[in-house]
């Protein structure tokens, strides 16, 4: 009965992409671009149905979001050539073209319920294909009015029908049926369900969880970097893969650093008390506590036992180790975030190394320097696909107006964290490209001594 049900998807899905894909770059353009307003548009509500749901982040950061990511993603898709004939390389006499992959299938999460499936929708149709989705459990009516609005508008401008689905029925059996029958799949979420989208039998296009180390540079002006990281790890309560995860500084600021902090509305935690009250409310059996998962510092304090301050954004806490040995060194999806401090750069560094072992491999690194050559250096020793430097991560890791990384909601770890791509899903992993490859009889044969002398 399952094959039968998701086969439906995916007959619905191949006859909208064979009329999909006969129109033209302005046409497809329109289509991506109406994604993208329909969220934009309908920001507060979605927002709100969202939280309503599935009880996790915040309204104004979720309605932030919504507007951002439709606008972000838009901005770097519009006039970006996906149809047809791209281009000849003269030098090489090769031919591009642009052709669509078919239906692609998304799995998506309650942690980004709206713009996870508006930019996976955006992708694939940027190409050519068909998408059918299929939600988190918890998500399942925010996701689905989404997909709703977006069809209404795509209908009154005579698209095909069928281009975007969403399951109304929800199983593992239908899922692991719908990415075994789609032509590629995108995985966004926890680690079983990617590696279930790997195990499809089909190409398969996940992520890797999260933990970014954020390492503050000594010398490097901490008053400009802790309202960032703040801002960062209360993000809609700190549910977002990009979000700062521990706070690593030079031991001659350390206490500074942490005076900062609560003067942006920060409570640090150092009593040994306090401090296991907080891993217990984050993690139970080395899971993430679902009660604290998205909820608000004063409920995380309440799960802790601890009292803090009225209007306290985010807990400090003083970790007794790196992940692999202190539960606070990995990734917590709560306004929480673990304090380190280093005597020299390359103890920091050994720090963020173990905490990423740990958890969030191959994700992003945060620094905070003015030093090309720190920089540099840091990029070399750690390996992560993005390192965002002096910005907020969780809002520039997955793209921004002020980087060059791809806006997406899908961010690939690479080997590291066991993803087949090593950047952020973008257009360009949604299409096939034939090349024609022309005889070239005036191109340079070295001999034999000038490639082996």
């Amino acid at each position: 009965m399952s094959m039968q049900y998701i086969s439906g998807y995916i007959k619905r899905a191949r006859d909208a992409q064979a009329e999909f894909e006969k129109m033209s770059q302005q046409q497809v353009d329109l289509a991506v671009k109406t994604i993208g307003k329909v969220v934009y548009d309908n920001a507060e509500y979605l927002a709100e149905i969202a939280v309503e749901e599935t009880g996790m982040g915040n309204v104004p950061d979720k309605i932030a979001k919504n507007r951002q990511k439709s606008k972000i993603v838009w901005n770097n898709l519009r006039g970006k050539k996906s149809r047809g004939i791209l281009d000849t390389d003269v030098e090489t006499g090769i031919t591009r073209i642009a052709k669509p992959m078919g239906v692609a299938a998304a799995i998506t999460p309650c942690t980004n319920p709206i713009v996870t499936p508006m930019s996976n929708a955006m992708f694939a149709l940027k190409c050519g294909n068909a998408i059918i989705i299929t939600p988190h459990h918890k998500a399942i009516r925010c996701s689905t009015k989404t997909v709703e609005m977006i069809n209404a508008e795509l209908a009154k401008l005579g698209y095909p029908q069928h281009l975007i689905q969403i399951l109304d029925q929800h199983s593992r059996e239908h899922t692991q049926n719908l990415i075994s029958s789609a032509d590629v799949v995108i995985a966004t979420g926890g680690a079983g369900m990617v590696k279930a989208a790997y195990s499809s039998g089909r190409p398969a296009l996940g992520v890797g969880a999260g933990n970014v180390q954020c390492i503050i540079d000594e010398g490097y002006d901490y008053k400009e970097a802790v309202p960032k990281i703040i801002a960062g790890r209360t993000f809609d309560y700190g549910i977002i893969c990009s979000g700062e995860q521990s706070v690593i500084c030079p031991e001659r600021d350390y206490e500074a650093i942490l005076e900062e902090f609560e003067a942006n509305g920060a409570y640090v935690v150092r009593d040994k008390k306090e401090l296991e009250g907080v891993r217990s409310a984050l993690f139970q059996e080395g899971k993430p506590n679902r009660h604290s998962v998205g909820q608000s510092p004063e409920r995380i304090a309440e799960l802790a036992g601890i009292r803090i301050p009225e209007g306290t954004k985010i807990l400090v806490a003083e970790a007794e180790g790196t992940g692999l040995t202190d539960a606070l060194g990995g990734e917590k999806m709560a306004p929480v975030i673990a304090a380190y401090k280093y005597k020299t750069l390359d103890e920091g560094i050994r720090i963020a190394r173990e905490n990423l072992e740990k958890e969030g491999k191959g994700h992003s690194v945060a620094f905070h320097s003015d030093s090309e050559e720190h920089i540099l250096h840091v990029g070399e020793e750690l390996c992560v696909s993005r390192f965002v430097i002096n910005q907020i991560s969780a809002s520039s890791a997955g793209g921004s107006f002020y980087n060059g990384l791809a806006p997406t909601n899908t961010l690939g770890c690479g080997s590291w964290g066991h993803n087949s791509i090593s950047e952020n899903l973008d257009y360009k992993h949604l299409m096939n490209i034939s090349r024609i490859a022309r005889y070239m009889p005036d191109n340079y044969v070295p001999t034999d001594e000038e490639l082996w002398g």
